[in-house]
């Protein structure tokens, strides 16, 4: 069953921690199934509850799943071997337009902000007992959300979109619980739902968002959350249109007892109004990333949300790190008010990208898709095949499989090391190596 691996250990954690250094040593694969707790108990000569208590740890950690009489197996996509680790190696001299960042240049230098914000720390320090919210950013905050027609709610900070979206989704699940995810989606949510011993139930996706036909099947299977992103969708560019939202919204005020995350990381960077799906159940939360806008390295996402959702997430937070850095609040809070960011031009840059790829490679008969953002999403019919053959033609681009359940092979380009002069090159380029369209909507 295992090959030639014999699992160790004598309690339960110790069971559990052979299982899963050998996932991540590879000594044990995704797919592989693991013994029937009678017969591990007996090999390992313990008590079969002992066996059972493991197996439900590498279950809660993400490592596992179990699937009735079809017994427990290491996850297609364990908690120990992140989609980052499918990658490519990049060769020198090789156009490298895989990674997903934004572009440098549309950064906004930090010094200025820094410096402010180390001034106010000399004349009024953070210390411990201080609000955890800077109360000039939460009302700036609260100010762009309520222009957006984000419903009413506190404030909270987080660090980056991810961790936001870790604290809310544990504030309300359990492991074992079931999340709509988008498919293909990012890798990092599929990642996460895994590694908090979630259950992941794919949606498929147009450019217009979620199919509400996939949602209400979710639902029906007893999905307990729904984590959809609001514009700007990685990988494929996806942004709720009005009609759209509308239709989910109305779908979910059937399912009020549902978790509804709006994922809103390309704020700054997209001219698409906001159509968010936050207020129509009882426990929602919208999470705003200033990564992609102000700088990856500074770490800092907003979100709100109703109450109970906000308290939990701040209980928790105030016991682990407490709160988030006040130097870099007060460095965002500067940004803000001097304008740092040009959100029109700053879209529009990523846009006149992205559009004249798509509108290139649908010259060449191939089809892709890039409603918004910064990504462009090529369906193609051999994954390997053509990140290799890109490859070879200069071009280093991601694999689908970083961004799927059970959607459809694809690859990712991001327009952002782009210049306009590349344009054509990288469109001939992906039209040798599909010669001829790739058709077929995300899933």
């Amino acid at each position: 069953m295992l090959g030639e691996y014999r699992i160790t250990g004598r309690g339960a954690s110790g069971i559990a921690a052979d299982v899963e250094s050998a996932v991540g040593s590879g000594a044990l694969r995704p797919g592989d199934a693991l013994p029937p707790l009678r017969e591990l108990a007996a090999e390992l000569d313990v008590n079969p509850n002992t066996v059972a208590a493991a197996y439900r740890l590498l279950r809660d950690r993400g490592v596992i799943e179990t699937a009735g009489r079809r017994g427990s197996r290491i996850r297609a996509r364990p908690a120990t071997a992140p989609r980052d680790q499918i990658r490519i190696d990049v060769p020198p001299g090789t156009r490298d337009i895989s990674t997903g960042n934004p572009d440098p240049a549309l950064l906004p230098p930090l010094a200025e902000a820094l410096a402010a914000a180390a001034a106010r720390h000399a004349r009024s320090p953070a210390l411990y007992g201080g609000p955890p919210v800077d109360a000039e950013l939460s009302r700036l905050a609260r100010a762009a959300l309520d222009a957006d027609g984000v419903p009413a709610g506190p404030v909270g900070l987080a660090s980056g979109s991810l961790d936001a979206m870790e604290r809310v989704l544990t504030a309300h699940l359990r492991p074992g619980d079931a999340v709509a995810v988008e498919d293909p989606g990012w890798g990092s949510v599929l990642d996460l739902v895994s590694a908090l011993g979630l259950r992941a139930v794919p949606v498929a996706l147009d450019d217009e968002g979620p199919l509400a036909g996939d949602i209400a099947r979710a639902l029906r299977a007893g999905a307990r959350a729904l984590v959809v992103t609001d514009r700007g969708q990685n990988p494929t560019g996806a942004a709720l249109s009005a009609a759209r939202a509308g239709e989910l919204r109305a779908l979910l005020a059937g399912h009020r007892e549902v978790l509804v995350v709006d994922d809103d990381h390309v704020h700054g960077l997209v001219d698409l109004p906001l159509h968010c799906l936050a207020g129509v159940t009882d426990h929602w939360a919208l999470v705003r990333s200033m990564a992609k806008a102000y700088g990856p390295d500074l770490r800092l996402a907003l979100y709100t949300g109703d109450a109970t959702t906000v308290d939990r997430v701040r209980g928790r937070h105030r016991l682990g790190a407490g709160w988030v850095s006040h130097l870099l609040q007060h460095t965002l809070v500067h940004l803000w008010q001097t304008g740092a960011v040009d959100p029109e031009a700053v879209a529009r840059s990523y846009g006149e990208r992205r559009d004249a790829l798509v509108r290139a490679l649908a010259a060449r008969g191939v089809t892709a898709h890039g409603r918004s953002g910064m990504n462009v999403w090529v369906p193609v019919s051999d994954e390997t095949g053509a990140v290799a053959g890109l490859l070879q033609r200069g071009w280093a681009v991601a694999p689908g499989a970083r961004f799927r359940v059970s959607s459809a092979p694809a690859v990712r380009l991001t327009v952002s090391p782009l210049a306009r002069a590349d344009i054509e090159p990288l469109a001939d380029a992906v039209a040798e190596v599909l010669r001829g369209p790739a058709a077929g909507r995300y899933g």
